[in-house]
């Protein structure tokens, strides 16, 4: 976290802004901005992301420094490969499903017949996925689409999801069915059974509080990879 902390300083400081200056990008007063450069406040993705869009950088290279300008960002967790059926599996590797075209159920997860996908798949290893807590046959990789979860998961960014994981635990990143949508938001539980769906991207995209049964949580996003 002390890496992160000093490249949070040196871009504020090279792009020559206060902490109230960089504190009024985000929408939070200077004593909240001090408070995490000063490291008496914990930071998660979604605070991290907010941060990484006042200063204009990535949260991989918030996270990562320079390390986390390579193909992907995946080296995190471990590596991948987009393969088909005729690609030899090796003993330590897991295939997951690659869904490039999804329809949703309205009321549902996906949609009944989803698994007749286009043949692609992930590569993971089998450790890879253990120490991420994911069951081989619950994880799947999905396309997110659109700029609300910018700039942590742009557009385009391929999504690892756990659909063995569906329990909302405050800020983490979720795969949702709303109304039959496919959605990549942040979840926080809410009083009287709602739930509050929450964007990277706040400015375009405000808030929004919704009845628990509104949602169906697909999985929690455990990985995703961004070209650079």
């Amino acid at each position: 976290m002390s890496k992160i902390i000093d490249r949070i300083k040196s871009k504020r400081l090279e792009l020559r802004l206060s902490q109230a200056k960089l504190g009024e990008r985000i929408g939070w007063n200077q004593s909240r901005i001090g408070n995490y450069e000063a490291g008496t406040r914990e930071m998660d993705d979604y605070i991290l992301g907010k941060i990484a869009e006042g200063l204009g950088v990535t949260l991989d290279w918030l996270k990562y420094g320079d390390q986390g300008k390579v193909e992907s960002n995946v080296k995190d967790i471990g590596s991948f490969d987009l393969w088909d059926r005729n690609t030899p599996l090796h003993d330590e590797d897991i295939e997951v499903p690659f869904l490039q075209d999804i329809r949703l159920a309205a009321g549902n997860g996906f949609a009944d017949d989803i698994m007749d996908y286009n043949n692609f798949k992930l590569r993971f290893s089998k450790a890879t996925l253990r120490r991420q807590g994911v069951q081989y046959e619950n994880a799947v990789c999905i396309v997110a689409e659109g700029d609300s979860m910018e700039p942590a998961i742009p557009d385009g960014a391929t999504v690892g999801v756990d659909m063995g994981n569906k329990v909302i635990r405050d800020n983490n990143i979720y795969a949702i069915n709303h109304g039959g949508l496919l959605r990549i938001k942040i979840l926080n539980k809410m009083p009287n059974e709602q739930v509050l769906i929450r964007s990277f991207n706040s400015t375009s995209y405000p808030d929004e509080i919704v009845n628990l049964d509104e949602i169906v949580v697909i999985g929690k996003v455990f990985w995703y990879s961004v070209l650079l």
